[in-house]
């Protein structure tokens, strides 16, 4: 064990400063490497600080907080970000991002770090915020159509975060405190307090998760920026998500569990009809993402174990998706599955890893996430909701189908026309790595419980003939089902989604507001100038406004105190109105 020095964001957010000048002076590797040391390092000292409450008593905004509180969720968190930051990093050098890109990136993994080991609802909500404006920046700076992309981004995670700090203030009103009420000493119930609170706070983090009709920002931003940013996106915003959920509901939200089950279907269905490889895995986010809320929703050991051992393996497979997708799309430069094929023949390494993920994201045995998806379906089952139990399976039978379909289009079926190189060794290594572990966890599961919520005391046999069974079923079902819809699926064009109709609405309405706004204030400006030259003329030279009848009944006076009325009350209209 050692003593903490700092917060893990800290050394992150120092490098993210530091890269640019690094960069400059020294070069991209040079840079890298420390991107690459700076996350790395979040890795043991989140293991080796014990459990506790640290630099407590910290003003934020004049108020109490806990800026470092390390438990078992967030030592997962931490040890799983630091860990999947340094891979990252280490394959944009690889894959030719640039240090300011990096730099953004770097920023991002910081301000997760930060949310994830916040103590109390204020720091997380500031960390929040700024995981919002450094991932939005991360997209943006690619350019292209990423900045409109990342412009809806940012709009809809200011919606979602407005709403949880809307939470935030409700839960202040009813405890008198922002700190989680699972520190110790702390007076109040963990999670939210009252009724209004909780469904405020659930909206705010179903954005970040992808609730079904708060998800399309996943399928439309992540697709657009550099394939190395795309690595980073994938893991950060949604898992932190998921920990900022359980935050807020440590017992449970049935509500909740089944919103998890209805995700697990809605993205592998919309996954399954797609032919841009990384618009199918921005869906498979969401897919994924659905049995950790339901993990959380459901509640209880089990459950709750199951939901962050699937963030932990998710970060992991996923990342490994994203990274050999990228290597496809850096090597041939497409991003459509009709334009490729048969490239496993000439990218055996990237091919290799791929179907490593991929059964790892499927959930089949002696792969990762057949563990921890597991975990949650049982758990379900356990409890008799016996609806979101076979949602759960459904899920998992899409995602067979949608991943059989992006192999066998990718990498088997038909001909690349030209010769493709394999990853670089800068990319080979971390995809070499991560698929190790994908493999580890899951032929060794205790080497995951080891890191779980209550995972030394989990009642639950991962090899089982029925859940073996179960998982190979979920295989040969996506195998047939593959078979039967092969040739409708690749008759399938774009396929609308919910952003088709809001995507519109928000750019129109924005700019009825702004055009709006900027005539009225036009409007009102015109009136206090027409009335202040009405009132000039009419002290000066009275005929020239009213009768002379009228004029010789009032006094000069009368028509300098007239004037100055009617400037005032012109005035007075127009701040009202403005």
């Amino acid at each position: 064990m050692v003593d903490p020095v700092v917060p893990p964001f800290v050394p992150v957010l120092l490098a993210t400063l530091l890269l640019p000048l690094v960069g400059k002076y020294l070069g991209r590797r040079a840079a890298h490497a420390l991107g690459i040391l700076a996350t790395a390092v979040v890795v043991p000292y989140v293991w080796l600080v014990p459990d506790g409450v640290y630099f407590a008593g910290i003003d934020l905004f004049g108020f109490e907080t806990v800026v470092f509180h390390v438990d078992v969720f967030s030592r997962l968190m931490g040890l799983i970000f630091g860990f999947i930051g340094a891979v990252a990093v280490a394959y944009s050098w690889a894959s030719d991002a640039d240090t300011v890109q990096t730099a953004f990136a770097l920023s991002y993994v910081g301000t997760s770090l930060g949310a994830v080991f916040a103590g109390d609802w204020l720091t997380l909500i500031f960390f929040w915020e700024l995981m919002a404006v450094t991932s939005t920046l991360l997209v943006w700076h690619y350019g292209g159509q990423a900045v409109r992309a990342a412009f809806r981004y940012a709009l809809l995670h200011g919606i979602g975060g407005t709403l949880l700090l809307a939470a935030i203030i409700w839960q202040y009103a009813a405890v008198g405190t922002f700190l989680f009420g699972s520190l110790p000493g702390v007076q109040h119930a963990p999670g939210m307090a009252g009724t209004v609170a909780p469904v405020l706070a659930a909206l705010g983090i179903g954005v970040n998760v992808g609730f079904v009709g708060l998800h399309a920002w996943l399928p439309d931003t992540y697709p657009r920026p550099h394939v190395a940013a795309s690595v980073f996106l994938c893991v950060f915003t949604t898992k932190t998500g998921v920990y900022g959920m359980y935050r807020a509901f440590p017992e449970g939200e049935l509500a909740i569990a089944y919103m998890g089950g209805a995700m697990a279907v809605f993205g592998a269905c919309m996954a399954l009809l797609q032919n841009d490889m990384r618009r199918l895995l921005s869906y498979h986010i969401q897919s994924q993402v659905g049995y950790m809320v339901a993990g959380v929703g459901i509640a209880g050991h089990l459950a709750t174990a199951g939901a962050f051992g699937h963030v932990f393996n998710h970060i992991l497979y996923k990342s490994l998706l994203f990274m050999t997708v990228g290597v496809v799309i850096y090597r041939t430069g497409e991003e459509s599955l009709k334009k490729l094929g048969g490239l496993g023949r000439q990218m055996p390494i990237t091919a290799i890893t791929f179907f490593v993920a991929a059964l790892s994201i499927a959930g089949f045995p002696g792969f990762n996430g057949f563990v921890s998806k597991g975990m949650v379906i049982v758990a379900a089952h356990k409890k008799h909701y016996d609806l979101l139990w076979y949602l759960l399976l459904a899920g998992g039978v899409g995602t067979f189908l949608s991943f059989i379909k992006l192999g066998y289009y990718a990498f088997i079926h038909g001909e690349y026309d030209g010769y493709v190189e394999d990853a670089s060794i800068g990319q080979a290594v971390p995809m070499v790595a991560v698929a190790a572990l994908c493999v580890l966890f899951g032929v060794y599961p205790p080497a995951l419980y080891e890191i779980l919520p209550a995972g030394a005391d989990l009642d639950y046999t991962v090899f089982t003939f029925k859940h073996v069974l179960e998982g190979v079923a979920l295989a040969a079902a996506g195998v047939i089902g593959f078979v039967l819809l092969k040739t409708p699926l690749s008759r399938v064009a774009k396929i609308p989604d919910i952003d088709r109709l809001y995507n519109p609405g928000t750019m129109y309405g924005t700019r009825a507001l702004v055009v709006g706004t900027t005539e009225l204030y036009a409007a009102v400006d015109r009136t206090v100038v027409r009335a202040t030259r009405v009132t000039v003329r009419l002290v000066r030279d009275p005929r020239s406004v009213i009768d002379d009848a009228t004029v010789d009944r009032i006094t000069r006076q009368d028509t300098i105190g007239f004037g100055v009325l009617l400037v005032v009350i012109t005035l007075a209209v127009a701040v009202v109105v403005l």
